[in-house]
């Protein structure tokens, strides 16, 4: 059994790695920097290939694929993402551009292609991950917000597709709250609440995945807020994380 893990050098990334190579998997390990990636292909009890390369480029993303089409996935983790901090008007449009196409973009076409895959063979498991960030805009955050949205509607839709063909193909959607990673420092924040430990989160949601959940959300606080959010009006909702975002400003 073979299992794909993006965004695979640190983070949530990386204690995906840690939890499938304890249950035999082998992993194929994808990131942008090599030194990572080799640490953690030495320091697994399992058999890993590595891959460097830069998901914001699509040619990049596309060349991944035809490298791993040959060696049958099993397990599809989408892990690769990074977010921004600030109003839409004063960001980096360029670095908001590689957001996109890391976070959407490179989702989109390792999903599909890989997708097709398992329907030949009529099994699969695939983990997008999301964020909490999904369920609602993000002032502030807008774009980093926008792009988990995408990921989980389109994981959802998915999820509801392979249902009606019957297949025996599992689909999930990973959306934790904060988590302890390097995620702040890539968006220039502080979390304003308790992260999660990427273990903790793996773990969770490795075991949901295998129990064919479609949407993960790790830890109570992320739950009830879910619930309770459908119960306020947009525009309170979008008062509220905005006073939430702005006191992650570093």
């Amino acid at each position: 059994m073979k299992a794909l893990i993006t965004g695979a050098s640190s983070g949530i990334g990386l204690s995906f790695a840690k939890v499938l190579a304890e249950q035999n998997y082998e992993l194929i390990l994808v990131a942008r920097n090599r030194r990572k990636l080799e640490e953690v292909q030495e320091s697994l009890k399992a058999k890993v290939t590595i891959i460097v390369a830069d998901l914001a480029n699509e040619q990049k993303v596309k060349e991944l694929y035809a490298f791993i089409k040959k060696e049958n996935i099993d397990i599809l983790i989408n892990n690769a993402g990074f977010g921004d901090f600030g109003f839409f008007t004063e960001t980096d449009l360029y670095k908001e551009l590689d957001m996109i196409d890391t976070n959407i973009k490179a989702v989109h076409i390792l999903t599909k292609s890989i997708l097709k895959d398992m329907e030949k063979k009529n099994f699969g498991y695939i983990l997008n991950v999301a964020s909490s960030a999904a369920f609602q805009p993000g002032p502030l955050m807008a774009t980093y917000y926008a792009t988990k949205s995408y990921v989980y509607q389109l994981t959802c839709a998915l999820y509801y597709e392979e249902k009606k063909k019957k297949n025996n193909i599992h689909i999930s959607v990973l959306c934790p709250g904060p988590v302890d990673t390097n995620f702040n420092d890539v968006a220039n924040v502080n979390f304003s609440v308790a992260p999660l430990s990427s273990d903790y989160v793996a773990r969770y949601s490795i075991e949901k995945m295998f129990k064919n959940k479609m949407i993960i959300i790790p830890g109570t606080k992320m739950k009830l807020a879910k619930f309770f959010s459908r119960f306020v009006s947009e525009k309170f909702l979008l008062r509220v994380i905005y006073h939430i975002q702005k006191r992650k400003r570093k």
